[in-house]
């Protein structure tokens, strides 16, 4: 019952919106019954039909070659609606202001024509000579009747300015949100760049002092970002030389089927101590169990609430809170129960929510991603809802935690003021 009234009011919502982006952008621009109107129209119910089909076609079943085909027009048109509807919000403070420039320039100009018409009438009367008056006491002309013409209609009303301020304001909004979103597509389509953050672990011996781990998440493969995005971020991650992978969940959007194939670039990942994989909320919408046995056999190391010993420190892995539907959710007693805690720990788990329970099981340090920092400007404002940190390295007690912005993108292949990463995480001894 609640799924189907978030789904009506999500609906109304798009209902709302578009028709509201059709007036700004074809109704109070284009005339009635022409070309561009219909045009517009006909945009109006396909881009929305096509976002709804590109959200549903996966968790449909359709054939992998329809999510592709709806996948790019469907969820590129919710990005650039986000912003185009931004953008009008924004004109409809800059819309009354233009009309009133415009309304006074022009009853400026009204004004300065009507004293100029009245010096010339001054003039006139003055050249009139006084002979050419009619002698006192003899019978003046006939008189003369003057018309006035009619005042001009008010400019603020004049529908040749209505429609001048309608293209103006729905052109810069066309040339804001769309470039926006254009601009964000190309930050996901140019891959992550690298940040490097230093993490102090007070238990970290010193022969440990600077070990690094190249930490990726949130690839995202599926009907967009394929093979050749996996291959920009095993280069972006080899290209760093870290002494370990942390690959912390949400790899997938799709089955082995029709996603191994992007996935294989991942096999030519290197590091020292090899490759760690831990599962996010999208393998167990796309076959966690599968997924798990794919990358076990492209040489990554999963983690099912499981833990090794790493030179100087304990690597434990958890499962996301998404396989509970499953029986297969986190288990830090499991992963962390008996260990050494003399040693450190440096836990890799998707969500941040889970950052609790690390403190509560003595980790030093937990590695994260998930949120995608919010991947649309405002959406770090909602993902600061959901989660204890967005983006960065923040302290919950004697336990840090880092969440990454991730690697790809979910949806839209579009991010805005939320860059993609892949962070290499310096761990430092404080015993040095």
């Amino acid at each position: 019952m609640v799924f189907v009234l978030v789904a009506v009011a999500v609906l109304a919502l798009l209902v709302g919106v578009h028709r509201y982006a059709w007036r700004r952008f074809v109704g109070d621009t284009t005339a009635p019954g022409s070309a561009l109107r219909r045009a517009g129209t006909v945009a109006a119910w396909l881009l929305p039909l096509l976002s709804i089909g590109a959200l549903v076609s996966g968790r449909a079943g359709a054939p992998f070659w329809l999510q592709q085909t709806l996948a790019w027009p469907g969820f590129l048109w919710l990005a650039a609606l986000l912003y185009l509807t931004m953008a009008l919000l924004v004109g409809e403070v800059v819309r009354p202001v233009l009309r009133r420039v415009l309304v006074r320039r022009a009853t400026g100009e009204g004004r300065a024509g009507r004293a100029a018409a009245a010096a010339g009438n001054d003039a006139a009367d003055t050249d009139s000579s006084p002979a050419e008056a009619p002698a006192s006491g003899t019978l003046a002309g006939p008189a003369t009747l003057v018309v006035e013409a009619p005042a001009p209609s008010s400019p603020a009303v004049d529908p040749s300015r209505r429609l001048f301020v309608a293209r103006a304001v729905g052109g810069a909004a066309a040339v804001a949100g769309l470039g926006t979103a254009g601009y964000g597509t190309y930050g996901v389509l140019r891959g992550p760049r690298v940040k490097r953050v230093t993490v102090p672990l007070a238990k970290l011996p010193r022969s440990a002092h600077g070990f690094r781990i190249a930490v990726v998440s949130d690839i995202h493969l599926g009907p967009i970002l394929g093979r050749a995005h996996t291959q920009r971020i095993v280069d972006t991650i080899n290209g760093t030389q870290p002494d370990l992978i942390a690959v912390v969940g949400d790899l997938v959007d799709g089955t082995v089927a029709d996603l191994g194939p992007a996935a294989e670039p991942l096999a030519r990942l290197t590091a020292r101590h090899g490759a760690f994989f831990v599962t996010g909320n999208h393998e167990y919408f796309s076959g966690a169990a599968q997924w798990v046995d794919h990358v076990r056999e492209l040489g990554l190391h999963p983690l099912e609430n499981a833990r090794v010993e790493i030179d100087g420190f304990d690597l434990a892995g958890v499962n996301d809170v998404a396989g509970e539907s499953e029986g297969q959710g986190p288990d830090f007693e499991r992963a962390l129960g008996d260990r050494d805690r003399t040693r450190a720990a440096v836990l890799l788990a998707h969500q941040p929510v889970v950052i609790d329970e690390a403190v509560a099981h003595g980790v030093d340090l937990q590695l994260s991603g998930h949120t995608h920092g919010g991947q649309l400007w405002p959406g770090n404002y909602l993902a600061e809802l959901a989660n204890p940190t967005v983006a960065g390295l923040e302290r919950y007690g004697d336990t840090q935690l880092y969440v990454s912005r991730g690697a790809g993108a979910w949806g839209p292949p579009v991010r805005v003021g939320a860059p993609s990463d892949i962070t290499v995480v310096q761990l430092a001894s404080r015993q040095v």
